[in-house]
């Protein structure tokens, strides 16, 4: 693996035109891709906040199911996550900076994997230190 992918990266396909450049890199490097579990808990809040009865819940519910969940390694929020993104928050607390929890998760979930964390919202992740960000949007 090779890339950790974010919420607006793996949801780009169910939009109703997809940006080009994002189907082309997840093409191109489908067999380096993982996710978090956090960006999975976003998915499926997302999708579960739907009525049932909902065509647009339907259609996410099977892109889930028959593409992400058999294709994309789903890496979890761990001891040693847990650990970096402690230590990152109180470095970030202590100047007067304070990202989002999940952002910290997914960040921490990208650096002790290794992986280069792809997102759309870049500035979501600028605070974190060597952290490697890619926008494919």
């Amino acid at each position: 693996m090779k890339f950790l992918l974010d919420t607006n990266i793996l949801s780009e396909p169910l939009k109703a035109t997809p940006n080009s450049k994002a189907l082309r890199k997840l093409r191109i490097h489908q067999a380096e891709i993982a996710t978090a579990t956090p960006v999975w808990h976003e998915l499926l809040f997302g999708c579960r906040r739907l009525p049932p009865s909902a065509t647009k819940r339907r259609i996410i519910e099977e892109y889930l199911s028959n593409v992400i969940w058999p294709a994309v390694p789903i890496l979890s929020y761990d001891r040693t996550a847990a650990e970096w993104h402690a230590s990152e928050r109180a470095r970030l607390a202590s100047i007067g900076k304070i990202p989002r929890f999940v952002d910290g998760q997914i960040a921490a979930i990208a650096k002790t994997n290794d992986l280069i964390l792809v997102t759309g919202n870049v500035k979501d992740f600028t605070l974190f230190e060597e952290l490697h960000v890619e926008n494919w949007l």
